[in-house]
């Protein structure tokens, strides 16, 4: 694991906080989500199951020891609320994975995964012509944008989707572009993105932070990379370590590039050339500590030079990393799929964050 001073995207290693929320702390907070988590945890429970059942004569049984253990963990956390310790959302989330694990079940969303990438990638050829016969530059990368927030819709981890996916099987992209909200929207920093790509240099590097499977990283996260590569900045594209709700791994995007490397020319010469690559950014859930870089990733972030941080998604740019500044250009990302924390942000849920932070000393 990369020692924090290592990181030289974070701003200052003696305050860094990835955690938007501390549950200790926050006694509005902690009266919503430790019910929530008791709630999500039945459905997780229940995907564990499921994702064993037809070979695993034990996958129920394990499933109920998971549900009990994390309860009682959970417990634990709600009984040591005086404690000095931050408690964010990204333990609990951590939590869930770290048990899952634990009692055999290592990636319940495997075949669910298997199965959007399978479905997305086909489709990525006529969303890259849609987006190539956009001649204004600035309303290319305001399409490219609202791309990548339509496909942040596409998270199993979120029960407000979970419901929309599991009632519209054929709820896409374009159905997600027009569910998301309008602008303006709940945190817009778009107009002055697109003012700096428009006035200033070009970046040597970015490292995007990406999230889900699918439609997220094939049709909203590759586009954005693209247009990135057309421009001649590097890209690194950093994804889960290890498995964790419908997020897409480094093993897995390495897999989906190859596909989408036969019907994208750029993407294809990116990669020869070592201009787009992968990495697995060390965490084992669905947030972002920046703390917990492996030391390749580290020493990439550093030799490339990158001046250009994306991150996206609820887990890592919501949960963690809202507030967090960092050395180099930061976009942040996300569509707000709960309720209770859209409302105090100040939104409704589906609500956007398009938070552009620009470098300063």
């Amino acid at each position: 694991m990369c020692e924090l001073h290592c990181n030289v995207l974070v701003k200052d290693s003696n305050t860094y906080q990835p955690d938007t929320l501390d549950l200790n702390k926050d006694k509005e907070a902690a009266a919503y989500w430790f019910p929530c988590f008791r709630d999500l945890i039945e459905k997780f429970a229940q995907r564990a199951s499921e994702s064993q059942r037809a070979t695993d004569t034990s996958a129920e049984e394990r499933a109920n020891q998971f549900r009990s253990s994390y309860l009682s963990k959970l417990q634990e956390y709600q009984s040591q609320s005086e404690s000095h310790k931050v408690l964010g959302i990204r333990e609990l989330l951590e939590l869930n994975d770290a048990q899952l694990r634990l009692h055999g079940f290592r990636d319940p969303w495997q075949e669910q995964k298997k199965t959007e990438n399978e479905e997305a990638v086909p489709l990525l050829s006529a969303r890259l012509q849609e987006i190539d016969a956009i001649e204004s530059d600035r309303e290319r990368w305001l399409e490219l944008v609202r791309g990548v927030l339509a496909g942040n819709m596409f998270d199993w981890g979120a029960q407000a989707v979970t419901n929309i996916l599991q009632e519209d099987a054929s709820f896409g992209l374009n159905a997600a572009l027009e569910r998301i909200q309008k602008r303006p929207w709940l945190m817009d920093d778009l107009d002055a993105w697109l003012k700096r790509l428009q006035e200033e240099e070009i970046h040597k590097c970015a490292a995007i932070f990406v999230d889900n499977s699918g439609v997220d990283v094939v049709l909203g996260i590759l586009p954005f990379a693209r247009e990135l590569l057309k421009r001649g900045t590097k890209v690194l594209l950093c994804a889960n370590t290890e498995p964790s709700l419908n997020d897409v791994t480094s093993s897995e995007l390495t897999a989906i590039l190859d596909c989408c490397n036969c019907s994208c020319p750029v993407l294809k010469r990116a990669c020869s050339e070592k201009r787009l690559l992968v990495f697995g950014n060390g965490q084992r859930g669905p947030c972002l500590d920046m703390r917990t870089l492996p030391q390749d990733l580290c020493e990439a972030l550093k030799t490339y030079q990158t001046d250009l941080l994306i991150i996206e998604g609820m887990g890592r740019a919501l949960h963690t990393n809202l507030y967090a500044r960092f050395n180099c250009e930061t976009l942040k990302l996300a569509v707000v799929k709960n309720k209770w924390l859209a409302q105090r942000l100040g939104g409704d849920t589906f609500a956007v964050i398009c938070k552009y932070e620009p470098l300063t000393s």
